[in-house]
């Protein structure tokens, strides 16, 4: 399967920002390819638009399948998995927030809780409560763009686009 020059730019480009996002660059050409095809592509299309292996495509595909990124499909008379990615950039931006919320901030959360619950006591009294006041700082922060994020996801896409495009005047006003 041939791809053109500006989709390999794509593809390859985000590949390198998804190594920076905290996915393997192979996953990300992966959806990225699926992202810009119009049609689902199976295991050995990807293989060979990428120069990769099946063995690779598998692997990327599972992890793209635990982000829930990507659809499956079948074709009748056909045994091959055919793979296609979310329909709505939305949607996709919607999954990939969620799942970087559920093993990035959560886990965090659930440490910081823990910490701040934790009776024990170190022998500097004004370092430790230094550092418990600093900790409950973040864990107030966290806890309010996690509840934040999640009243967004809520938010259908053509309100969310007239939210952000507010919000950028907003930015201007109190910029003055």
């Amino acid at each position: 399967m041939l791809i053109s020059h500006k989709e390999q730019k794509f593809v390859f480009h985000f590949g390198e920002m998804g190594s920076r996002w905290g996915i393997n660059r192979t996953v990300g050409q992966i959806y990225a390819l699926l992202v810009v095809n119009k049609k689902p592509l199976y295991a050995d299309q990807i293989a060979e638009a990428l120069s990769i292996s099946r063995g690779n495509v598998s692997m990327g595909i599972k992890e793209l399948q635990a982000w829930r990124l990507v659809h499956v499909q079948h074709k009748p008379g056909d045994r091959k998995d055919y793979y296609s990615a979310l329909d709505s950039v939305w949607e996709m931006a919607r999954a990939i927030f969620e799942e970087r919320r559920k093993r990035e901030i959560e886990p965090t959360l659930s440490i910081l809780r823990d910490l701040l619950l934790d009776e024990t006591h170190d022998a500097d009294g004004d370092q430790e409560r230094y550092a418990e006041q600093r900790m409950t700082e973040i864990l107030e922060l966290l806890e309010m763009v996690t509840q934040w994020s999640v009243d967004l996801q809520k938010v259908k896409p053509d309100s969310l686009r007239t939210l952000m495009k507010m919000g950028a005047g907003v930015t201007k006003m109190l910029k003055k």
